[in-house]
């Protein structure tokens, strides 16, 4: 009974803040709705029985993708003053968010604690007395260990291309040189104060 509770609990949640992560006006709380939705996705794993795709969902898709989002929410042109003009205003609801966000763990852990649903034995059919997680892994790294060292190869050589692509010599880019910054004395790079006139540019 508590499985279908929790089922329906987090994908009630994962479509109304998959919603809100649209609709909402401020990019900061569409990423913040966009993180809730990736919890309650990881709530849902969990009760199917793949623990291992619930982690991934965390680790990944909150600790990394999330954060990559707000850098680039943080460079758009956002008026800062006025969103910490509510921020008291907003103060309440964030600590009812959080308290939410604590009570659907203790719901998960208690949910898988009874057993997942139905459903897990389908999605994720593992061996008696082993867990999803640790059948992903003998099964990555025995009959599939070349296929999946062969895909960390390949990451591997896209970030080498990555970063030879960043450092090749373009038309117009100044390269960085490193020896001649360490080299650099402070009287040649700072200049006296210089009465400049005004309407007139200044010489380099």
């Amino acid at each position: 009974m508590i499985q279908t509770i929790a089922f329906y609990l987090f994908a009630t949640l994962v479509i109304a803040s998959g919603a809100l992560t649209i609709l909402a006006r401020n990019p900061v709380h569409s990423v913040l709705w966009l993180i809730l939705a990736f919890f309650n996705a990881a709530g849902l794993m969990v009760l199917v029985g793949a623990e291992f795709i619930a982690m991934l969902l965390v680790i990944v898709y909150v600790g990394a993708v999330a954060v990559l989002f707000l850098f680039v929410v943080m460079m758009l042109d956002i008026d800062f003053s006025e969103m910490r003009a509510g921020f008291g205003r907003y103060l309440p609801f964030g600590v009812l968010l959080v308290v939410v966000l604590a009570a659907e763990i203790i719901f998960a852990v208690g949910a898988w604690s009874a057993g997942g649903i139905g459903l897990g034995a389908a999605t994720s059919p593992t061996p008696e007395g082993m867990s999803n997680i640790q059948a992903l892994g003998t099964l990555l790294y025995t009959r599939y260990l070349y296929i999946f060292e062969a895909a960390g190869l390949v990451l591997l050589v896209a970030m080498i291309g990555a970063i030879v692509l960043t450092h090749r010599t373009r038309g117009g880019v100044r390269a960085q040189n490193i020896r001649r910054q360490n080299q650099r004395r402070p009287q040649d790079a700072v200049r006296n104060v210089v009465d400049q006139p005004s309407g007139e540019g200044v010489t380099l």
